[in-house]
């Protein structure tokens, strides 16, 4: 059996009175893809932070390769194999695609020279920018700013990407070619925690799926038997199932 790659474990975040996750536990193998979905205000960006060491825990462990990384900081983190990108991307937008690669492998890696330019422009090629290299970031549209958001996190060698909301604000039209490059991380071993609200976005690409309210888990197993579950369809879903969802069944 595969030893897991990130191992959460009993983790809980407090902002004074008000507890934001509490007792998350859940594991990914290297190159697994896991979803994780939930209302606004269930802890799902929380969590993100607490794994990327931007936000301490206060409760439970966060365990990368098997080293207890639960004290160390976002910087450390990111230079052991974490990747993190943002649901609202903010490129240099002065700086070219290439350079804002370019710093995220120099500055987040700790990269320099022949080694960060060939992890930039390796991580533009994943992300499907290579062609865009010498474009101003700040002339980019939402789908490639999106794009580079990802690039600046691959451009890191993370073994672990976590991507939150990557897929909002994109067209219909937009999501597929954004599934695809998500899809070629698992190929390439990256493996990708994922929060998403376009629910058959995720499903097209995640193994396991899991769903917190009130920053607990409700439910957390295969996906379309998670969205089917009559508590996430309470809490998250509304009316809609996962056999509901024209865009589920098309994507799955």
């Amino acid at each position: 059996m595969t030893a897991p790659l990130l191992e959460v474990a009993g983790v809980g975040k407090r902002f004074g009175k008000l507890t934001v996750l509490h007792d998350v536990s859940f594991s990914l193998a290297p190159g697994e893809a896991f979803g994780v979905v939930g209302p606004n205000g269930a802890g799902k960006s929380t969590l993100l932070n607490v794994v990327a060491g931007v936000l301490p825990a206060d409760g439970g462990r966060v365990v990368l390769d098997g080293e207890d990384v639960t004290r160390t900081g976002a910087a450390a983190r990111c230079r052991s194999g974490i990747g993190r990108s943002y649901q609202v991307p903010r490129p240099f937008g002065g700086m070219t695609v290439f350079e804002n690669a370019l710093v995220a492998a120099s500055f987040g890696a700790g990269l320099r020279g022949r080694a960060a330019a060939d992890a930039a422009y390796a991580a533009l090629v994943t992300a499907g920018l290579d062609g865009q290299a010498d474009t101003t970031a700040g002339t980019l549209r939402l789908l490639d700013r999106k794009r580079l958001e990802l690039a600046r996190a691959l451009a890191t060698n993370p073994r672990l990407v976590l991507l939150d909301e990557i897929a909002g604000g994109l067209t219909e039209a937009e999501v597929p070619a954004l599934v695809e490059t998500v899809r070629q991380l698992g190929r390439e071993g990256v493996a990708v925690v994922w929060i998403e609200h376009v629910v058959h976005a995720l499903v097209a690409v995640v193994t396991r799926l899991m769903c917190l309210t009130y920053g607990e888990v409700l439910a957390v197993g295969d996906p379309h038997e998670v969205l089917a579950d009559p508590k996430v369809v309470e809490v998250y879903l509304g009316s809609t199932i996962a056999g509901d969802d024209p865009g589920l069944e098309e994507s799955a």
